[in-house]
């Protein structure tokens, strides 16, 4: 295939002195159209479309500033890079408000304004081979990680370089390396609940020690060594937040804050009954169900009970660490635009409060919406679209508001979530009586039975330290991307969920997830 031509455009009133550089271009595959005043250069570009133009700044007559602004009037994309003797910071200020790609101070070397055509032209294209080339070492490198049994820390850099991934390639467009990302992720992630279901029991049992920051340890870990200290401390739950969500979103908060990330793996299963109580009580659900079976709500009908007490639960968890916090906690649970609009009016009044935690349930609303809407199916259809909507509600948002205010106070902020969500692709066909839970990618119930390629099956509840408070009661955790689907209309319910974002299983997205803690920079 032959090289495209790229068409530019040179006004320069000594353009006769330029025939070398000019020559230089047309030699590379540039053709050059030239003309002596900011008028003829201004009726050019009405009568032909260039890929770029190159403008003396100092022209008679219409000078190359006026010149730059005619033909930005008829085509506001289009490259302009400025020629100019004049080395005056005002000038290069008005510009580069004036959206100037470039400039080159004269005497310009014919290399110069060639590689200055090259990056503005072809820095997308360059971009891309790079990426793909790193890509491609990269990708090599996670698969001999991922068969080379990893442990938990393995696993959790082996993930964050994967979705640091997922933005690169978002960023190139490159739809093959994309789909390459997403194979990947699968076979990782068939890894990954290979060594979860070998692993995790010895994670949760009593005295445990080589095992990584789980929920039951977010508050010891991240939130109380900062309250002993004295320092105040607003703690963000956001619900249902991928790692990789987060990543699209942290660049917003890098001017306000200084950013440390580290990383805490949910408990099982990866759903908000579970993880999120476990943060909030620094407790495993078997623990909970025991000490206070008045907060631990699993079988009720209303999602909205099951964690209807976290406000308590992180009380006692303070009092069992021994600390103290006077005069008290603030707790604001947002779920509605109401919700979220009253944190945008009284964010103020937190400022003499040691500890405010927060919980923010967009992402879990919308994970959940988008099931039943074909509307939001196709607003998120794929994980790099959901990482649009997150960071676009996010910047729109009471939470990002309220984190330009916390900036401009004392006090650290810690920001994590309770699980993340995983695009399901699979149907596992799975049994179970009347009384079974409804989740698609975990169930509680009598006589469960699945496939255990495909699913986890706890016949023992406490070996993954959850409540076995009826006689039978039994588990079973979806693995990878797989989701439940009974028998009874199989096919209609396999089609209607196919392809939704789920929670409660086993895969690298539920499991390991973000905890940033931010530092005001102001």
């Amino acid at each position: 295939m032959a090289p495209i031509e790229r068409k530019i455009l040179w006004a320069d009133d000594e353009i006769e002195h330029l025939r070398p550089h000019i020559l230089y271009l047309e030699e590379r595959g540039y053709r050059v159209t030239s003309v002596t005043n900011g008028d003829d250069a201004v009726a050019c570009a009405q009568r032909e479309k260039f890929d770029a133009v190159l403008l003396d700044e100092s022209m008679p007559g219409r000078g190359g500033l006026e010149t730059l602004e005619a033909i930005k009037e008829r085509d506001q994309a289009i490259p302009i890079l400025l020629v100019t003797k004049n080395e005056a910071e005002a000038l290069m200020d008005e510009a580069i408000g004036r959206r100037i790609s470039d400039y080159l101070l004269k005497p310009v070397r014919p290399n110069q304004v060639f590689l200055a055509l090259k990056r503005i032209l072809d820095a997308d294209r360059l971009q891309e081979s790079r990426i793909a080339r790193d890509y491609v070492a990269e990708l090599a490198r996670m698969r001999m990680e991922s068969v080379a049994t990893p442990d938990w820390r393995r696993w959790i850099e082996i993930h964050g370089r994967s979705a640091q991934w997922d933005i690169e390639l978002d960023a190139a467009g490159d739809p093959g390396l994309r789909q390459a990302q997403a194979d990947q992720r699968r076979e990782l992630n068939v890894e990954f609940s290979q060594y979860i279901e070998g692993a995790y029991d010895s994670w949760v049992r009593p005295g445990a020690t080589d095992r990584p920051p789980l929920s039951v340890d977010v508050i010891d870990r991240w939130v109380a060594p900062h309250l002993r200290a004295g320092t105040r401390v607003t703690f963000i739950v956001i619900d249902c937040m991928r790692l990789d969500q987060w990543l699209t979103v942290e660049p917003l908060l890098r001017p306000l804050f200084d950013i440390t990330l580290e990383h805490q793996i949910s408990i099982l299963p990866t759903a908000t009954p579970y993880s999120r109580n476990a943060i909030f009580a620094g407790l495993f659900p078997d623990e909970i169900q025991e000490q206070f079976p008045e907060y631990w709500q699993e079988s009720s009908g209303n999602e909205g009970s099951k964690n209807r007490f976290e406000r308590q639960l992180l009380e006692r968890q303070l009092d069992r660490l021994g600390v103290p916090v006077s005069p008290g906690i603030k707790y604001v649970k947002v779920s509605n635009a109401e919700e979220a609009n009253h944190v945008r009016r009284n964010v103020v009044t937190f400022q003499t409060i040691p500890l405010v935690a927060m919980v923010f349930n967009f992402l879990d609303m919308l994970t959940h919406g988008r099931s039943e809407s074909d509307l939001l199916k196709e607003l998120a259809p794929d994980e790099s679209a959901f990482r649009s909507v997150m960071r676009s509600w996010f910047a729109h948002s009471a939470l990002f508001d309220a984190l330009k205010w916390l900036a401009r106070q004392d006090g650290v902020v810690i920001v994590t979530t309770d699980h993340g969500a995983v695009l399901s692709r699979r149907s596992a066909l799975v049994y179970g009586n009347r009384e079974t839970s409804t989740n698609l990618r975990f169930k509680f119930g009598g006589n469960l039975g699945c496939d255990a390629r495909q699913a986890v099956h706890l016949k023992d509840p406490t070996r993954f330290r959850l409540p076995a408070d009826a006689i039978k009661k039994q588990y079973i955790v979806a693995k990878e991307d797989f989701y439940f689907i009974y028998p009874t209309n199989f096919h209609a319910y396999e089609s209607r969920y196919r392809g939704s974002f789920q929670h409660g299983g086993i895969s690298l997205d539920e499991m390991i997830l973000p905890v940033a803690t931010l530092t005001p920079r102001g």
